[in-house]
């Protein structure tokens, strides 16, 4: 098994070169460094010397890929190529490029905290709640709670979550004061203004999730395994619980581990509505006042995250089926 995860941690690697260096080349190639500063001074009427200070203040002033005025390995260093893509392997963000933001690094240390006090809990909370309601529509299937179920779950994916979140701010907040229409606090206190996004994105993402799970518990309960258990005299919730999850797991750790990103990354939606200090809402903000320099952090570190997911997702197929052998 180590040498399966070595080896995909080394196509990791190659493929995120390949992210970094096209971002990169996307970025400089569409926008020039002086392009990049009048953005940020305010448009067309900006003079050079505004520039060249925007420029100099966040290392924007240096050759692209290769320094010739420099020194042995200076020529490659003392470039905007490798203090504003390499770096990123050593998680060296730099400065973002707005006139007011600060370091990259620190802000993404304290916003993942807000991400991860949203996302992690609506995680677990996602797969408890998908998995037991998919097992009820299959314990009772072919009945009218399987019917009304599978009706709920298709009207829930169908349903895009902007309703869900203007409908519960104004019900819950509005009209209820059941609990803050947005903002965040550190503490104990940001219970209050994350229980709201966190129900609506479960309810919003449930139905979806539901419905593949029932499916794939369909598909494993007219298998062969499955009989034998009921011949054997087992009740149909040890059938269900003990042989039919268990052997559905590998499709819904795929399903439930591609979310694992967001877990650290956030939600762009959910934290922009709710004025939660985020990843997601840093994402937009950015993107607001086209701030390349946090734009292009922000894929690495997806990237960065995708390529972790898949490879857990790897190790956990062996871990909950023994069949499995990574090699």
């Amino acid at each position: 098994m180590l040498n399966f995860i070595a080896r995909r941690l080394m196509y990791g690697v190659l493929i995120l070169l390949g992210v970094n260096l096209l971002t990169f080349m996307l970025f400089f190639t569409v926008n020039t460094p002086d392009d990049m500063a009048r953005l940020n001074l305010g448009g067309k009427r900006v003079t050079q010397e505004a520039i060249d200070k925007w420029k100099g203040e966040r290392g924007y002033d240096k050759p692209l890929y290769f320094n010739a005025q420099a020194q042995g390995a200076a020529q490659i260093t003392e470039t905007i190529f490798w203090e504003r893509s390499v770096s990123l392997f050593a998680l060296q963000f730099g400065r973002a490029d707005g006139e007011s933001a600060g370091d990259i690094g620190p802000e993404v240390a304290s916003r993942m905290v807000v991400s991860l006090q949203l996302a992690l809990p609506l995680f677990l909370l996602q797969v408890i709640a998908s998995t037991a309601f998919a097992l009820l529509l299959v314990m009772f299937r072919h009945s009218r709670l399987d019917f009304w179920g599978v009706v709920a779950c298709v009207l829930m994916l169908s349903i895009s979550s902007l309703f869900y979140i203007i409908v519960g701010q104004y019900f819950f907040s509005r009209l209820l004061k059941l609990a803050p229409l947005s903002g965040y606090a550190p503490g104990l206190d940001a219970i209050k203004f994350l229980l709201l996004p966190i129900l609506l994105s479960l309810v919003a993402r449930l139905g979806g999730e539901a419905r593949l799970y029932r499916a794939m518990f369909l598909e494993e309960i007219g298998k062969d395994y499955v009989r034998t258990a009921r011949a054997k005299g087992l009740s149909e919730t040890v059938v269900l619980v003990r042989h039919v999850l268990r052997n559905a797991l590998i499709p819904i750790i795929t399903s439930a581990g591609s979310y694992l990103p967001y877990v650290f990354l956030g939600s762009l939606v959910f934290e922009s509505f709710f004025g939660l200090p985020g990843l997601g809402a840093y994402v937009i903000e950015a993107i607001s006042k086209q701030d390349f320099a946090v734009v292009r952090t922000m894929v690495f570190l997806g990237s960065l995250l995708y390529i972790f997911s898949f490879v857990l997702i790897d190790v956990a197929y062996s871990w909950v089926d023994p069949r499995v052998r990574l090699s």
